[in-house]
């Protein structure tokens, strides 16, 4: 049974992906120069939190995700970044290829938050194997790439931030429900406004010295819009 290893040697963003994506670098060993094929794998991505410090500021962006620093003993606990499957063409020994991850700014999204809150340093992941080789010389094998194959890497957060700025310059990025973008809309066009921040700055003024109602919390944006609702009224 062929034994394969494997190795991420760099990553990067992908200028010219339609969203936001990285390009992982993946070296893949098999042993005794073995012929292989093809490789069907899939490849599971984790951010794995303890292995690195945080900073006070990266520490309170983080409180949402595991709560405050005296509970991290037990709440750092890892974080799904992706899954993606990976096709290898043919090799003998050793070869390389990309593992491309379409990524996302939503910070509703776990992995996002995380990386959004670090200001500096390194994102510590860990790759993930499984999957399907067909190999041999002289005829043609199919055999399993085993579940515990994986390959530990650490994204520099550098990375992370060049991706999200080449789609996202300066800018953030807010899930609504489709009801709520519909009250916003409604507001935007009412008061004539020129954007979104425009919209948005506005209700904020407004919330300064109009008294609200609690907001609803078994709806995201449920205050925003009823915000809206009064005073376009």
């Amino acid at each position: 049974m062929t034994d394969f290893a494997f190795t991420c040697t760099g990553v990067r963003a992908d200028p010219y992906a339609a969203g936001p994506t990285l390009v992982f670098r993946l070296r893949i060993t098999a042993s005794g120069e073995a012929r292989v094929h093809a490789l069907a794998l899939r490849c599971q991505i984790r951010i794995e939190p303890a292995r690195r410090g945080y900073e006070t500021a990266e520490a309170k962006g983080l409180t949402d995700l595991f709560g405050e620093r005296s509970r991290w003993g037990s709440t750092l606990q890892p974080v799904q970044f992706a899954q993606v499957p990976v096709m290898v063409p043919a090799f003998t020994g050793e070869t390389e290829t990309d593992v491309v991850v379409p990524c996302t700014y939503d910070l509703e999204i776990a992995a996002t938050r995380y990386a959004d809150a670090l200001t500096d340093g390194e994102v510590p992941l860990l790759m993930l194997f499984s999957g399907t080789a067909f190999t041999g010389s002289g005829g043609f094998l199919v055999e399993p790439v085993p579940w515990d194959r994986e390959a530990p890497f650490r994204m520099p957060v550098a990375v992370w931030k060049e991706m999200v700025d080449q789609h996202f310059p300066g800018c953030g990025w807010l899930r609504l429900p489709r009801d709520t973008m519909n009250a916003l809309l409604e507001f935007r066009s009412r008061h004539a406004l020129p954007s979104w921040e425009a919209t948005v700055r506005t209700l904020l003024d407004a919330a300064g010295t109009t008294a609200l109602r609690p907001p609803d919390r078994g709806r995201a944006g449920a205050g925003l819009a009823g915000l809206a609702e009064r005073t376009a009224q």
